[in-house]
Formats: C-alpha cells, structure tokens, sequence
C-alpha cells in the first residue's frame, strides 16, 4: 500500500515537473517571436518606411505601417493606444501639439527635415509677388509661424521682435505688400494654387501632391533649424522600450540615410543627431 501511494506521488511529482517545463519553454518561445509594432506616418514617408519595415525584420521586428493623411490624427492614434509609434511632425508641431491636448506623448528619436516652400502656378519668382496678392499658409499653430517666419525670410513681411516660432498672424509687424494671407487646413494648402498667387506647403503635402520640393518652390526653407527637424514620438510611458529604441536605431543607419537622399532629391534631409541636441 505505501508503494502504490510513493509511486503515486512519484508520478504526481514528474507531471508537475514536466508542466513546469513545458510552461518555460513556452514563455521562452513567446520571448523570441516577433515584435509587431504600428507605425503612423504621412504617406510620403512610406518609401522610407518600406525599407526601415524591411531591416527591421532582420531584428525579430515586425513593423506595421498605417498612414494618415492629416496631422491632427496620428498623435490621438498614439495617444489612444491605436498605433505604438507615429513619425510624420516636427519637434516644434509635436511640443505645441501635445501641449494644447494634454497628451502624454515623448520624442525618442530623429528622422529628417522636410523643408517647408512657397508655390505657385501663377508666377515664377517670389520677387515678383504684387500688392494684395493673396498666399495661402497651413492653419495650425506651428504650421502658421513657420510659413510666416518664411515670408520674412523671403522679404515679404516682417515679424514682431519677439517673435518664438509659435504665433499666429497677430506677429506680423509690416507687411506692406498689403499681402492676403489666408490659413487653411494643412492638406489642403496644394489646392490653394488653383486660385492664390501662391501657397506655402509643407513638403510632404508637396510630394502627396505630386509637387517636387526640391525644384517646385519658387523660395525655400533651409535645414539649419532644430525646430522644424521630424521625429518619432512614443508615449512617454514607452520612451525606454527596447525595441522602439531600435528602430530609431535602424532609421539612423548609413542604408536609411544614403536611401532618403537618393529618394527624396534633397526634398528631405536626414537627421541622425539624439533629441537631446533640438533646443531651438
């Protein structure tokens, strides 16, 4: 009777024991399987993220690309949980951005400038530009103040001293071209062509366009200031997340970078210096 009952517990023993193993080894199997992430980006980037999906799933990496065609969605996606990382704004938009929505958001990473132009099918100089001409500018907040920080540089208007790069129409100090100067909504700045003597596009909503940003604008933005370099942003609870950090990894090396400028022709200009380094 005691052997019968020592050769249960014996078999009770081993089934636990195996249990116990098999329940290891499947944690451990679940451990090496890919990491999917959902990436938002404007869907002038996706050749770009094509290939970043492409290295990335030489890391164990599965990258999922949704686009957005607006740049109002991408942060509330992120924020809500829809996607995991987006990469389509500037550090500026994206500061302002998640300021004004109380958004508990965090740039991790840099990814190039796209520098914003002044368009137009009407006229082939900025020089020649007329009194009351109309110029069509994004409407959002940081959108705004880099379109008229570009008029300013091109001669057009000048800005209150106090200007920051993140004021509205209420900064513009002279503009004695008596310009009509007329926000709408990002995206649709291209349309503003068909009517306005010009509009200043961002240079993704160029491309979307089938507008070229290098050869189109008839005046452009440098890429000198950190303000308007683009990022990828996570949720600041996710800021440390390994994988995420390795992606950032893979959109800064030599391939990603040597592909945006044969890509893009000067459109958009790589960026592989750490957040840590836009002050503006």
């Amino acid at each position: 009777m005691k052997k019968a009952l020592l050769a249960l517990i014996l078999v009770f023993v081993l089934i636990v024991t195996a249990a116990c193993g098999s329940s290891n080894t499947g944690k451990d199997a679940s451990s090496s399987k890919p990491a999917t992430v959902k990436v938002g980006i404007s869907p002038a980037e996706l050749p770009t993220w094509n290939l970043v999906k492409k290295l990335a799933k030489k890391e164990n990496i599965t990258i999922q690309i949704v686009k957005f065609s607006d740049y109002v969605q991408p942060n509330i996606a992120l924020n809500n949980g829809d996607i995991d990382l987006n990469a389509f704004q500037t550090v500026i938009y994206f500061d302002s951005f998640k300021k004004q929505h109380h958004l508990d958001l965090t740039d991790i990473g840099t990814t190039a400038i796209w520098p914003m132009g002044i368009y137009s099918k009407k006229i082939k100089d900025i020089k020649d530009i007329k009194d009351g001409d109309q110029i069509i500018v994004p409407n959002d907040a940081t959108n705004l103040s880099r379109a008229l920080a570009l008029l300013q540089k091109a001669g057009l208007i000048k800005l209150s001293s106090n200007f920051t790069g993140t004021e509205g129409k209420e900064s513009i100090k002279e503009n004695p071209k008596h310009l009509k100067i007329t926000p709408v909504e990002a995206g649709q700045t291209p349309r503003g062509l068909d009517d306005a003597t010009a509009a200043i596009i961002n240079c993704d909503m160029a491309i979307n366009a089938g507008l070229n940003p290098t050869n189109d604008p008839i005046f452009r933005e440098d890429s000198s200031n950190n303000a308007y370099v683009n990022i990828i942003a996570a949720k600041t609870k996710d800021k440390d997340n390994q994988t995420y950090k390795k992606i950032v990894d893979i959109f800064h090396k030599k391939e990603v970078t040597d592909f945006i400028k044969k890509q893009y022709k000067g459109a958009a200009i790589p960026v592989v210096k750490p957040v840590s380094d836009l002050k503006y």
